[in-house]
């Protein structure tokens, strides 16, 4: 019994000498580096943190010494000054009631003039009260095909019902070209009617009609008075729209129809040309056939 407990003690002490051998073994000379590599980098985490720090810090006080450098120096190119806007109280209406006299590629441009009025009214200095009336049919539509954000516009009143429903007819004036009536001033009582009309001349006269036929006060920018040009005196809507918000800036029917007209039309002052003012309104029939490259805001016919 005892020889057979010494063999069974000695067989254990082999083992055990065996397994402590094979833990020395587990680890080679990579993994030690390894585990050494690993040791240090968590021994050194504190310092790294704290150098992380320092760097931040050194940036914000970069940041600080430019911004007032900058201020230094003055107001930083790159920032516009604000200007101080002041609404003015003047209602601008654009008339949608054509809509079943365009095809609808003119209702498409018609679409995008409208865009171009409530962007430039948006950014005016003194942006006026901006009426869409009579919308809907193929305008509508293209509106919310082209231009679902629409709904979301601010600053803007969209009725479907016709503008004499909006606004009273004693306030109205309706600006066409073919009017007899020239107009001075813009009272601010006075609620002005756009055409939104792209009919490329096939209804000439209509808008002045249609003002006629509701017995409501009429008026044509004072175009000729001013300026003579070498095309066709009718505008688009967004030119007129921005004359009025030109004129309200300046103070100057002249300055604010070399402000917005296009070059392309040959605009140049009346005490620069001698040409018989006659002249050029006989020239207002004649349609280039260039017309058809220009850009949509331009081609488009609204009686101004």
């Amino acid at each position: 019994m005892a020889d057979v407990s010494g063999e069974a003690a000695a067989s254990a002490g082999q083992s055990g000498t065996g397994d402590s051998a094979s833990g020395n073994q587990t680890l080679s000379k990579r993994q030690m580096k390894k585990l050494l590599k690993q040791q240090k980098w968590e021994e050194e985490r504190e310092l790294r943190k704290q150098k992380r720090k320092e760097r931040k810090q050194q940036r914000k006080q970069q940041r600080q010494n430019t911004q007032q450098e900058n201020r230094g120096d003055g107001q930083s190119a790159r920032k516009r000054p604000r200007r101080e806007v002041a609404p003015s109280a003047l209602r601008l209406v654009v008339d949608c009631s054509f809509d079943d006299l365009m095809l609808i590629k003119d209702v498409r441009k018609l679409h995008k003039q409208i865009q171009r009025c409530y962007a430039e009214n948006r950014r005016a200095l003194h942006p006026v009260q901006l009426y869409l009336t009579s919308l809907g049919g193929q305008l509508k539509q293209s509106m919310d095909e082209k231009d679902k954000g629409w709904v979301n516009w601010k600053d803007i009143t969209i009725k479907e019902e016709h503008y004499s429903k909006v606004v009273a007819k004693d306030e109205l004036v309706y600006l066409t070209s073919d009017s007899p009536n020239v107009l001075g001033e813009l009272d601010q009582k006075k609620a002005y009617v756009i055409g939104g009309l792209v009919d490329h001349n096939h209804h000439k006269g209509i808008t002045y009609e249609r003002a006629k036929e509701l017995g409501i006060e009429h008026a044509q920018l004072p175009l000729s008075s001013f300026v003579k040009m070498n095309s066709r005196k009718v505008l688009a809507v967004n030119h007129v729209f921005e004359i009025i918000l030109a004129y309200l800036e300046k103070g100057s029917w002249q300055e604010a129809f070399f402000t917005v007209l296009p070059q392309r039309k040959g605009a140049v002052a009346v005490s620069q040309d001698q040409t018989n003012p006659q002249e050029n309104d006989d020239n207002e029939e004649e349609e280039s056939s260039s017309d058809s490259d220009l850009d949509a805001a331009e081609q488009t016919e609204i009686r101004d």
